[in-house]
Protein backbone atom coordinates (compact mmCIF):
# COMPACT_ATOMS: atom_id res chain seq x y z
CA UNK A 1 0.00 0.00 0.00
CA UNK A 2 1.37 3.55 -0.75
CA UNK A 3 1.59 6.08 1.81
CA UNK A 4 -0.46 9.04 0.86
CA UNK A 5 1.21 12.46 0.94
CA UNK A 6 0.50 14.70 4.04
CA UNK A 7 -0.35 18.35 3.31
CA UNK A 8 -0.68 20.50 6.39
CA UNK A 9 -3.31 23.20 5.87
CA UNK A 10 -3.00 26.44 8.33
CA UNK A 11 -5.57 29.03 8.20
CA UNK A 12 -7.60 30.53 10.12
CA UNK A 13 -10.71 30.40 8.49
CA UNK A 14 -12.03 27.35 8.95
CA UNK A 15 -14.63 27.14 6.02
CA UNK A 16 -11.57 27.74 3.53
CA UNK A 17 -9.51 25.25 5.64
CA UNK A 18 -12.51 22.62 5.39
CA UNK A 19 -12.95 23.53 1.36
CA UNK A 20 -8.87 23.13 0.32
CA UNK A 21 -8.93 19.43 2.82
CA UNK A 22 -12.09 18.62 0.31
CA UNK A 23 -10.03 19.59 -2.93
CA UNK A 24 -6.59 17.46 -1.28
CA UNK A 25 -8.75 14.70 -0.57
CA UNK A 26 -9.71 14.08 -3.59
CA UNK A 27 -6.60 13.92 -5.02
CA UNK A 28 -5.64 11.28 -2.51
CA UNK A 29 -3.84 13.55 -0.12
CA UNK A 30 -4.06 13.25 3.65
CA UNK A 31 -4.68 16.71 5.43
CA UNK A 32 -4.20 18.09 8.93
CA UNK A 33 -5.96 21.24 9.57
CA UNK A 34 -4.93 23.96 12.28
CA UNK A 35 -6.15 27.57 12.69
CA UNK A 36 -3.16 29.94 14.31
CA UNK A 37 0.49 30.27 14.30
CA UNK A 38 1.78 28.11 17.15
CA UNK A 39 -0.42 24.93 16.46
CA UNK A 40 1.31 25.15 12.84
CA UNK A 41 4.42 24.28 14.02
CA UNK A 42 3.52 21.92 17.00
CA UNK A 43 1.50 20.14 13.73
CA UNK A 44 4.73 20.27 11.88
CA UNK A 45 7.10 18.33 14.07
CA UNK A 46 4.09 15.95 14.82
CA UNK A 47 2.66 15.52 11.54
CA UNK A 48 5.95 15.75 9.00
CA UNK A 49 3.83 17.31 6.16
CA UNK A 50 5.53 16.44 2.92
CA UNK A 51 4.10 20.06 2.25
CA UNK A 52 2.01 23.23 4.32
CA UNK A 53 -0.68 25.21 2.75
CA UNK A 54 0.17 28.51 4.71
CA UNK A 55 -1.72 31.73 5.32
CA UNK A 56 -0.60 34.78 6.06
CA UNK A 57 -2.89 36.70 7.99
CA UNK A 58 -3.14 33.89 11.36
CA UNK A 59 -3.60 34.71 14.92
CA UNK A 60 -0.67 34.77 17.45
CA UNK A 61 2.65 33.66 15.35
CA UNK A 62 1.67 35.59 11.95
CA UNK A 63 2.46 33.75 8.72
CA UNK A 64 5.31 34.71 7.61
CA UNK A 65 7.25 34.13 11.19
CA UNK A 66 5.77 30.49 10.92
CA UNK A 67 7.39 30.18 7.23
CA UNK A 68 10.75 31.24 8.83
CA UNK A 69 10.39 28.79 11.60
CA UNK A 70 9.66 26.03 9.34
CA UNK A 71 12.98 26.64 7.04
CA UNK A 72 15.00 26.95 9.80
CA UNK A 73 13.84 23.57 10.69
CA UNK A 74 13.73 21.52 7.40
CA UNK A 75 13.25 21.74 3.10
CA UNK A 76 9.98 21.29 3.23
CA UNK A 77 7.72 22.96 0.72
CA UNK A 78 5.41 25.91 1.69
CA UNK A 79 3.02 27.48 -0.51
CA UNK A 80 1.53 30.18 1.10
CA UNK A 81 -1.97 31.47 0.56
CA UNK A 82 -3.26 35.14 0.65
CA UNK A 83 -5.69 37.89 -0.23
CA UNK A 84 -2.62 40.34 0.03
CA UNK A 85 -1.38 40.32 -3.32
CA UNK A 86 1.03 42.88 -3.40
CA UNK A 87 4.12 42.57 -5.46
CA UNK A 88 6.15 43.25 -1.76
CA UNK A 89 4.19 40.66 -0.01
CA UNK A 90 4.82 37.96 -2.85
CA UNK A 91 8.48 38.76 -2.71
CA UNK A 92 8.45 38.77 0.82
CA UNK A 93 7.04 35.31 1.25
CA UNK A 94 9.05 33.86 -1.24
CA UNK A 95 12.77 35.35 -0.06
CA UNK A 96 11.54 33.52 3.28
CA UNK A 97 11.35 30.23 2.12
CA UNK A 98 7.92 29.41 0.11
CA UNK A 99 7.69 27.79 -2.61
CA UNK A 100 5.33 29.21 -3.71
CA UNK A 101 2.24 31.54 -3.74
CA UNK A 102 -1.47 31.23 -4.28
CA UNK A 103 -4.04 34.54 -4.32
CA UNK A 104 -7.76 34.22 -2.46
CA UNK A 105 -9.53 33.26 -3.83
CA UNK A 106 -8.21 31.04 -5.97
CA UNK A 107 -9.68 28.40 -8.16
CA UNK A 108 -9.66 24.78 -6.97
CA UNK A 109 -7.70 23.10 -9.92
CA UNK A 110 -5.11 25.67 -10.26
CA UNK A 111 -4.57 24.51 -6.22
CA UNK A 112 -3.82 21.05 -6.81
CA UNK A 113 -2.14 21.66 -9.81
CA UNK A 114 0.26 23.91 -7.94
CA UNK A 115 0.73 21.60 -5.22
CA UNK A 116 1.43 18.59 -7.22
CA UNK A 117 3.87 20.97 -9.06
CA UNK A 118 5.80 21.77 -5.93
CA UNK A 119 5.54 18.23 -5.08
CA UNK A 120 7.04 16.66 -8.08
CA UNK A 121 9.96 19.29 -7.77
CA UNK A 122 11.02 18.31 -4.17
CA UNK A 123 10.80 14.20 -4.69
CA UNK A 124 13.06 12.69 -3.81
CA UNK A 125 16.69 12.42 -6.06
CA UNK A 126 17.63 8.47 -6.34
CA UNK A 127 21.93 8.64 -5.96
CA UNK A 128 23.09 5.59 -7.86
CA UNK A 129 26.07 4.16 -6.33
CA UNK A 130 29.09 4.56 -8.87
CA UNK A 131 32.77 3.54 -8.87
CA UNK A 132 34.98 6.07 -6.57
CA UNK A 133 37.11 6.86 -10.01
CA UNK A 134 33.70 7.84 -11.58
CA UNK A 135 32.85 11.59 -10.85
CA UNK A 136 29.64 11.86 -13.30
CA UNK A 137 28.45 15.25 -13.94
CA UNK A 138 30.80 17.17 -12.04
CA UNK A 139 31.92 20.60 -12.28
CA UNK A 140 35.30 21.72 -10.51
CA UNK A 141 36.77 25.01 -9.97
CA UNK A 142 39.36 26.36 -7.54
CA UNK A 143 37.84 26.02 -4.08
CA UNK A 144 34.39 24.29 -5.72
CA UNK A 145 33.12 21.13 -6.42
CA UNK A 146 29.47 20.37 -7.61
CA UNK A 147 28.48 17.04 -8.26
CA UNK A 148 24.92 15.95 -10.02
CA UNK A 149 25.88 12.31 -9.42
CA UNK A 150 25.62 12.33 -5.83
CA UNK A 151 23.74 15.92 -5.68
CA UNK A 152 26.55 16.85 -3.55
CA UNK A 153 28.55 20.39 -2.52
CA UNK A 154 31.79 21.21 -1.58
CA UNK A 155 33.48 24.47 -1.00
CA UNK A 156 36.60 24.53 0.16
CA UNK A 157 36.39 20.69 1.09
CA UNK A 158 33.26 21.27 2.91
CA UNK A 159 29.96 19.88 2.37
CA UNK A 160 27.45 22.51 1.83
CA UNK A 161 23.50 21.38 1.94
CA UNK A 162 21.25 22.68 -0.31
CA UNK A 163 17.74 21.77 -1.30
CA UNK A 164 18.00 19.55 -4.96
CA UNK A 165 16.67 22.75 -7.24
CA UNK A 166 19.77 25.28 -5.60
CA UNK A 167 21.88 22.57 -6.89
CA UNK A 168 20.72 21.28 -10.07
CA UNK A 169 20.40 25.59 -10.89
CA UNK A 170 24.08 26.00 -9.36
CA UNK A 171 25.51 23.27 -11.37
CA UNK A 172 23.85 24.16 -14.84
CA UNK A 173 25.27 27.76 -14.35
CA UNK A 174 28.44 26.50 -13.73
CA UNK A 175 28.69 24.28 -16.28
CA UNK A 176 28.65 26.97 -18.85
CA UNK A 177 30.96 29.25 -17.17
CA UNK A 178 30.64 33.11 -18.24
CA UNK A 179 27.56 32.19 -20.62
CA UNK A 180 24.30 34.65 -19.11
CA UNK A 181 21.38 33.32 -18.93
CA UNK A 182 18.01 35.02 -18.61
CA UNK A 183 15.78 34.15 -16.15
CA UNK A 184 13.18 32.71 -18.40
CA UNK A 185 15.75 30.19 -19.78
CA UNK A 186 16.63 28.80 -16.00
CA UNK A 187 12.79 28.71 -15.18
CA UNK A 188 12.53 26.43 -18.01
CA UNK A 189 15.96 24.56 -17.59
CA UNK A 190 15.24 24.24 -13.84
CA UNK A 191 12.15 24.06 -13.29
CA UNK A 192 10.27 22.61 -16.55
CA UNK A 193 7.88 24.49 -19.23
CA UNK A 194 4.71 23.17 -17.02
CA UNK A 195 5.86 24.92 -14.17
CA UNK A 196 3.20 27.07 -12.72
CA UNK A 197 5.51 30.36 -11.49
CA UNK A 198 7.04 33.13 -12.11
CA UNK A 199 10.57 34.35 -12.27
CA UNK A 200 10.71 35.67 -9.05
CA UNK A 201 11.46 31.62 -8.06
CA UNK A 202 15.20 32.44 -9.95
CA UNK A 203 15.87 35.40 -8.21
CA UNK A 204 14.82 33.49 -4.91
CA UNK A 205 17.33 30.67 -5.32
CA UNK A 206 20.21 32.71 -6.10
CA UNK A 207 19.59 34.62 -3.37
CA UNK A 208 19.65 31.32 -1.34
CA UNK A 209 22.62 29.92 -3.42
CA UNK A 210 24.60 33.53 -2.36
CA UNK A 211 24.18 32.88 1.54
CA UNK A 212 25.30 29.42 1.38
CA UNK A 213 28.66 30.14 -1.52
CA UNK A 214 30.23 33.16 -0.99
CA UNK A 215 32.35 34.98 -3.98
CA UNK A 216 35.65 33.02 -4.17
CA UNK A 217 38.28 35.37 -6.66
CA UNK A 218 38.40 32.86 -9.13
CA UNK A 219 34.32 32.70 -9.73
CA UNK A 220 30.98 34.34 -8.40
CA UNK A 221 27.57 34.38 -8.75
CA UNK A 222 26.99 37.10 -10.74
CA UNK A 223 24.15 39.45 -11.83
CA UNK A 224 23.76 40.60 -15.39
CA UNK A 225 21.03 43.36 -14.96
CA UNK A 226 18.26 43.29 -17.01
CA UNK A 227 18.87 40.18 -18.39
CA UNK A 228 19.59 37.17 -15.88
CA UNK A 229 22.69 35.47 -14.05
CA UNK A 230 25.63 33.78 -14.63
CA UNK A 231 28.52 31.95 -13.09
CA UNK A 232 31.66 34.02 -13.22
CA UNK A 233 34.93 32.84 -13.89
CA UNK A 234 38.16 35.05 -13.93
Amino acid sequence: MVNKQKILIVDDDEAIAELVSLYLAKECFDTMMVHDGEKALVAFDTYHPNLVLLDLMLPGIDGYQVCREIRARANTPIIMLSAKGEVFDKVLGLELGADDYIMKPFDSKELVARVKAVLRRYQAVPKPEVPAVDKGKCVEYQGIEINLTNYSVLVDGQNVEMPPKELELLYFLASSPNQVFTREQLLDQIWGYEYIGDTRTVDVHIKRLREKIKDHNGWKLATVWGIGYKFEVK
